[in-house]
């Protein structure tokens, strides 16, 4: 077999991961105090659950910075392709973490204001953080979504595509947990308000049942994700089909019997295919035409760090190419 094997180049998709990250994590931090404040005053669960809601979602935020960082370790001998995968397994850890600490405490908090019943306090407080805690989490998602419009852009897909199938997770992670927290904060002060007007804590109760209910569902979109990235996803198949054309321009190879891809990172893909030489062509020539090929391959897609070319005679058409007879 014949291959190239090129390290990542450097770290240039961390930066701005990582700033939306940090803008995140800092915007949470700051609410969820705040919330804990207002929830214990008011005496709302859908508040205290608003708390837990920030809380999940700084050390989430906290557990994706650990990620983007393992993960753009270079290479080294006991993990000769790299540590990109090991962003997944902090991100899914991420993922957990609003499932048990947001999501199961609020639907909890909720149940039990539901069979318990609760005692309203003044909701002032608790409005004015939530007003500052929308314009808050509105700067950290419009952070974020800056960020994907501008890589949705580079591969000129729609941003709701491209939030949807991209290995960037922590960017994902960012926006989805942006905007359950706007969601979040529109529960909690329907909640407030239902409970003010009507002097019952049912309405504060549901709001933070609701409340739990869409953490959940976001610790399992982002806990899917990771763990199909974990498990090892390839590139789209158009990609695929782009790969295989972009290989047959160089010259000397004929066909690509076999071609595997896998994401390895946001950046950092793995290419490895079986290649069908002509007969012709000397071991010179087949090394030019490899090297030529990974050259190639890494121009149109950047994101391509990793190529494997294993010269490979196509028995199909050549049934004595390994000796046999008719």
């Amino acid at each position: 077999m014949t291959g190239t094997d090129t390290p990542p180049g450097g770290k240039a998709e961390a930066p701005e991961s990582s700033v939306t990250v940090i803008v995140a994590a800092s915007a949470n931090l700051g609410i969820a105090v705040a919330k804990a404040v207002a929830g214990v005053v008011s005496g709302s669960s859908a508040m205290l659950a608003e708390a837990a809601h920030s809380v999940a979602d700084t050390v989430t935020e906290l557990m994706l910075l650990v990620a983007l960082e393992r993960g753009d370790h270079p290479p080294d001998e006991d993990h000769p392709l790299g540590h990109g995968p090991e962003r997944y397994i902090w991100a899914l850890l991420a993922s957990l973490a609003t499932f048990v600490g947001g999501g199961v405490f609020a639907v909890y908090d909720g149940v039990h204001t539901l069979t318990h019943g609760e005692e309203l306090g003044d909701p002032l407080l608790s409005y004015l953080v939530l007003g500052v805690a929308f314009l808050l989490e509105s700067w950290s998602l419009r952070t974020g979504v800056r960020q994907a419009r501008a890589e949705a852009a580079l591969l000129g897909a729609p941003v709701g595509h491209y939030l949807r199938h991209t290995p960037d997770t922590a960017v994902k992670a960012v926006v989805m947990e942006d905007a359950a927290a706007l969601v979040g904060l529109v529960l909690a002060a329907a909640g407030l308000l239902g409970g003010q007007l009507t002097g019952s804590g049912v309405w504060d109760g549901v709001a933070s049942v609701l409340i739990g209910l869409l953490l959940v569902y976001v610790a399992w979109v982002l806990g899917r994700s990771n763990a199909r990235l974990l498990i090892g996803r390839p590139v789209p198949r158009a990609m695929r089909e782009a790969v295989v054309e972009e290989i047959l321009t160089v010259p000397h190879i004929v066909a690509v019997l076999e071609l595997t891809t896998l994401i390895q990172g946001p950046r950092e893909i793995l290419i490895a295919a079986k290649v069908d030489f002509r007969d012709a062509s000397s071991a010179r020539q087949v090394e030019w035409a490899c090297e030529e090929a990974e050259q190639q391959l890494r121009e149109r897609f950047p994101a391509i760090r990793r190529v494997y070319l294993d010269p490979t005679p196509d028995l199909g058409l050549d049934p004595g190419a390994m000796g046999g007879s008719a």
